[in-house]
């Protein structure tokens, strides 16, 4: 850890729309490739706090798998119902020295809508 951020995975083991689970200073994150970018969100919806592992990935979004809520994988602004919440989403650093995907426990200040 430096600086807030924990090495998490291997640049190698996320694959584009790959999503792997992370438990950080008891933040449920879940980490994902799309677009040849990486996010990590809450790893639950803000609707019914079920998991979001799974979920679609589009147009830089995800999906709820269990209830269709989409949430933007750069903001975590709700998009569309049943949620209308945002969920978290946390700073993510890429060292393509070491190709490492790191990610901070304290989540990103929440953005308007």
């Amino acid at each position: 850890m430096t600086d807030g951020y924990y090495v998490v995975a291997a640049t190698s083991e996320l694959p584009e729309g790959g999503q792997l689970y992370l438990e950080l200073d008891g933040e449920e994150i879940l980490l994902v490739r799309h677009q040849d970018q990486v996010h990590a969100v809450a790893f639950l919806c803000s609707h019914a706090e079920f998991s979001l592992e799974g979920g679609q990935l589009r147009d830089g979004c995800i999906t709820c798998p269990y209830h269709g809520a989409e949430f933007s994988l750069h903001s975590g602004a709700a998009l569309s119902p049943p949620a209308y919440e945002p969920i978290k989403t946390y700073p993510v650093r890429i060292d393509s020295g070491n190709q490492t995907i790191s990610v901070c426990a304290t989540p990103n200040p929440v953005l308007p809508s």
